[in-house]
C-alpha cells in the first residue's frame, strides 16, 4: 500500500517521529520532516522495516530533498528524571523548534502528544507505515541515534552498542551483569529484569 503524503490540507505539515524509547541506554532521539508535495522514494517506509544500508540511503535523500528537517533528543539522566513518554515528546518538540520555519500542521506516530505551541497536531497509530513524512521522520531518528550509539560504544565497547544500540539483547544484559552500568544507562529502566537472569 502506498504511503499517503499528508493529513491535513495546509501546505507546511511536518511529520514526526521517535527512536530509542525502548532502549536500556543512549538517548532517545526524535526528527521533524517537511517533505516536498511531490516526494516519492520506492524504499521509504517505516524505519523498522527497512534494512540498515537502505536506511543509511534514504537520510541522505532525505535530509537533500526535504523542505526542512531536523532532529533533536533527550539524554538518559532527563529520561531518568521525566520519564521516557515525556522525555519522547519533549525530543519531538526540540526537533520542531530547530526546524527553520515552522511547521502549519503537526502528524505525529503514536497515541501521545503534547501541543507545540498554537500548531495543531494529530497522532496516528502507526503512522510510520502510513505516511511519508512520519516515515522519513522514523528513517533520520532511526540513522542519527545509531550514528550516536556508535560514538557511545567506542567509550564502552564491552556492551556492543555498535550492534545493539542499547537495546535490551541477552548480551547487553550479560555485560551490564558483569561490567555495572554506565552515565549513559537509563536508571529508572528495569535494566536487569528478573525473568532474564542468566544462572
Amino acid at each position: 500500500m502506498a504511503l499517503l503524503p499528508k493529513i491535513s490540507d495546509f501546505l507546511l505539515e511536518a511529520g514526526c517521529d521517535e527512536a530509542g524509547r525502548g532502549c536500556l541506554a543512549g538517548p532517545v532521539v526524535a526528527a521533524a520532516v517537511i517533505l516536498p508535495p511531490d516526494f516519492h522514494h520506492p524504499w521509504l517506509n517505516d524505519s523498522k522495516q527497512v534494512g540498515k544500508s537502505q536506511r543509511n540511503a534514504l537520510r541522505s535523500v532525505i535530509e537533500k530533498e526535504a523542505l526542512y528537517w531536523a532532529v533533536g533528543s533527550c539524554s538518559p539522566a532527563e529520561i531518568d528524571k521525566i520519564n521516557i513518554l515525556n522525555a519522547s515528546i519533549l525530543a519531538m518538540h526540540r526537533a520542531l523548534e530547530k526546524l527553520s520555519t515552522p511547521p502549519q500542521f503537526i502528524a505525529v506516530d503514536g497515541n501521545r502528544f503534547k501541543a507545540f505551541g498554537e500548531i495543531p497536531h494529530k497522532t496516528e497509530v502507526k503512522g510510520d507505515g502510513r505516511f511519508l513524512h512520519i516515515a522519513a521522520a522514523s528513517i533520520l531518528a532511526k540513522t542519527h541515534r545509531d550514528e550516536w550509539m556508535e560514538t557511545l560504544h567506542n567509550q564502552h565497547p564491552q556492551y556492543g552498542w555498535d550492534k545493539n544500540a542499547g537495546y535490551p539483547t541477552l548480551s547487553h544484559r550479560q555485560a551490564i551483569r558483569e561490567f555495572g552500568i554506565t552515565i549513559d544507562h537509563r536508571k529508572s529502566f528495569r535494566l536487569l529484569p528478573e525473568q532474564l537472569l542468566l544462572f
